[in-house]
């Protein structure tokens, strides 16, 4: 079993940065497979990001890409989130989640862990 704890949200301007992290606790990190996802007022959660377990392959839906990067560090037992050009339509509950498959998890049924959720607000 693996606990994971998010941390750098916050409120930022529309066109700003935010790098958030997931740090986990628990079984070898480097077995899970990571993602992020976000919920956003009066909507499903849904992915923004996510990462293999090693020789890092990774997703971004049309939504984001080329604005967020995934990425972990192993040695650290954590995944980061940076987000760029930030949008309000990016506003949410910013979500780490983890799984022991293979491959890459792009919907919210195929991972087992998941933090508590980190708020984020973009502003116009």
């Amino acid at each position: 079993q693996v606990q994971l704890v998010e941390s750098g949200g916050g409120l930022v301007q529309a066109g700003g940065s935010l790098r958030l992290s997931c740090a986990a606790s628990g079984r070898a990190f480097s077995s899970y497979r990571m993602g992020w996802f976000r919920q956003a007022p009066g909507k499903e959660r849904a992915i923004v990001a996510a990462i293999s377990r090693s020789a890092p392959i990774t997703y971004y839906p049309e939504s984001v890409k080329g604005r967020f990067t995934i990425s972990r560090d192993n040695a650290k037992n954590t995944v980061y989130l940076q987000m760029n050009s930030l949008k309000p339509e990016d506003t949410g509950i910013y979500y780490c989640a983890a799984d022991l498959n293979y491959g890459l998890g792009k919907v919210e049924a195929e991972y087992d862990y998941w933090g508590q959720g980190t708020q984020v607000t973009v502003s116009s």
